[in-house]
């Protein structure tokens, strides 16, 4: 690995810290290098907090280095101001020499013009080291700018016999088919993501919180499909631990597209990201629209031989994971 994509690298590894806690904003992670020698790190930690490049200026000890150094980002540095002044500007003001990108940024209000402000400035602007990979770290920020919808990964788990859930239910409340592991891994993902949707017989037949219990984190905003008004007030969806978002039948206007018009909600109303986790019937709406970027499928070692019966995705190629007794199939329908 040549030495940009070392420390672009290490500006990845820095971003993913932020995963999770920085909607609206992306994931970005600077280094600054003197010499051969990073004297200062830094990444994004939170929307309306310091950039990822203020964090990594801040932290160096002698500033006058900072004349001498390279900054890495991994992400155009912003040149407007939001709710924080334009980490180009903030470059600049330190006579930071060497600027080394790893991709450009699609939000309308920097593409591009913060790279131009630099090199305006006299500094030395390099982009496009492991873009690729920078890419992928902020796919959710690109799907959403890029396509004008959040970025969307289904999610179910199966038995070996291929159903989601029995014929008959014993109880009001979730039927196990994976182990304690996996069910902690997917509230893990709900922290990293800005939502979680939901069908209506989910919530009837299973009164979830759809929360972060098993894990520490944010809760998602919950987005609940209840296109006929069948939802109790009493659910725990409507509980206060997370703010939760009803569809109803004023909000989908007709039977076709209604993937399509889900999606085009979210955006409206900016999630960037959102799990869906609902039954069968709301999974392959998203997959017969092919409306999904990744699936993330749990196979259980029991059997229920009769049931519902799991969502049929497209043939693709999938990465698999043993968590002890399941295993972990995740699939990627993205560019």
């Amino acid at each position: 690995m040549k030495t940009h994509e070392i420390y672009i690298q290490r500006c990845i590894q820095l971003a993913k810290n932020g995963l999770g806690t920085t909607y609206p904003n992306p994931l970005v992670g600077s280094v600054i290098v003197h010499n051969g020698i990073i004297i200062g790190e830094g990444w994004h930690k939170k929307a309306g907090e310091a950039h990822a490049e203020v964090n990594a200026i801040r932290s160096v000890k002698d500033k006058s280095l900072l004349q001498e150094s390279t900054i890495y980002v991994s992400l155009e540095p912003c040149s407007h101001f939001g709710k924080t002044p334009p980490c180009s500007d903030l470059i600049i003001q330190h006579k930071i020499p060497n600027v080394v990108i790893g991709t450009v940024d699609p939000f309308a209000k920097v593409a591009g013009n913060g790279i131009k402000k630099l090199i305006e400035a006299g500094c030395k602007v390099t982009v496009g080291i492991l873009e690729d990979e920078c890419h992928a770290l902020n796919k959710r920020f690109f799907t959403f700018h890029n396509k004008q919808r959040p970025y969307i990964i289904l999610k179910w788990a199966q038995t070996a016999d291929g159903f989601i859930a029995p014929s008959v239910r014993d109880q009001k409340a979730p039927v196990w088919i994976t182990n304690p592991y996996s069910r902690q891994l997917v509230h893990k993902w709900r922290s990293e993501e800005q939502a979680i949707l939901v069908g209506t017989q989910t919530v009837v037949d299973d009164n979830p919180k759809l929360d972060v219990r098993d894990w520490t984190g944010n809760n998602p905003v919950r987005i609940v499909l209840d296109k006929n008004c069948r939802i109790s007030k009493e659910s725990l969806i409507f509980d206060s631990s997370a703010s939760t978002l009803l569809l109803s039948n004023n909000d989908i206007k007709h039977t076709e597209n209604v993937a399509q018009q889900i999606v085009n909600l979210l955006f409206e109303n900016n999630i960037q990201s959102v799990i869906i986790e609902g039954g069968s019937k709301t999974l392959q709406t998203f997959i017969t629209e092919n409306l999904w970027d990744e699936a993330r499928v749990f196979i259980g070692d029991s059997y229920f031989s009769s049931g519902t019966r799991a969502p049929l995705l497209p043939k693709k190629k999938a990465e698999m994971q043993k968590i002890v007794s399941d295993e972990l199939l995740i699939y990627s329908n993205y560019d």
